[in-house]
């Protein structure tokens, strides 16, 4: 890790009035969740379960085949017990002391939450909010993966008998309008945006991009990117690391 990208982009974000993250799955690959679309994610998929993953958590799937839906999910999309990582504990300490304004993730795993971060956009939802399908009637994760609550793989409504679902945008769903305006007006606003551990390859959230007008765009990711010719500095390095030397010069 070159000491001098560390000092340049603590520097950036010291003279900068307005910094905001957007974070993808590299984010959290270093509490040990997978990458959805890395060579050794979840593309095992197709073998085990007879489909993509992409039809296993789409709206479809769930209409025609919740058992099938909540078998991949529960026994791939959730880990309870996966810790914050250094990322996720640097950017809420960055918060806390008034160098970063918002965090913007495509994660559902809310461990920027559990680091202690308070401005969270999550663009495709979280698995620490359950609702009925029918009643709307709100559970939490610990509800869901309950085996008493559910019809084999099925969370049920003790209300209405309802199907319970994760509060999260499935393929064939839109997501919430809401968060994009509110990631949309922040990364406007803002005069520096951190960008790691995202290919910026999945749409409408790599999208969002375009609304950046600031001084200085920093990507993190250990792979190239398509916006690495237009970031000011572009670190190949474990964001976690990076983040965590940054810190110490804040």
């Amino acid at each position: 890790m070159e000491k001098s990208n560390i000092t340049k982009l603590a520097e950036i974000i010291r003279i900068s009035k307005n910094t905001v993250f957007f974070g993808g799955a590299g984010v959290s690959t270093e509490s040990n969740i997978p990458d959805f679309r890395s060579e050794s994610g979840l593309y095992s998929a197709q073998e085990v379960y007879g489909a993509s993953p992409e039809e296993l958590i789409s709206r479809r799937c769930y209409n025609a085949n919740p058992q099938l839906f909540f078998r991949y999910y529960k026994e791939n999309l959730i880990y309870a017990d996966a810790p914050p990582n250094a990322a996720h504990k640097a950017l809420a300490q960055m918060e806390a002391a008034g160098r970063l304004s918002a965090v913007i993730t495509q994660n559902i795993d809310g461990l920027h939450q559990a680091a202690g971060s308070k401005n969270v956009m999550e663009l495709h939802g979280t698995n620490s909010r359950w609702y009925c399908d029918g009643c709307r009637k709100a559970y939490d994760m610990q509800y869901a993966l309950d085996d008493s609550n559910c019809d084999g793989f099925i969370p049920k409504c003790a209300t209405c008998g309802g199907i319970v679902r994760p509060d999260v945008v499935l393929y064939g769903e839109s997501l919430d309008g809401s968060v994009i305006l509110a990631a949309t007006r922040a990364i406007s606003a803002a005069q520096c945006l951190i960008i790691g551990g995202t290919s910026l390859v999945v749409y409408p959230a790599a999208g969002l991009i375009q609304y950046f007008d600031g001084g200085n765009l920093v990507l993190i990711n250990k792979s190239a990117t398509p916006y690495d010719g237009r970031a000011n500095l572009v670190l190949n390095e474990s964001i976690g690391a990076v983040l965590s030397e940054v810190l110490k010069l804040l």
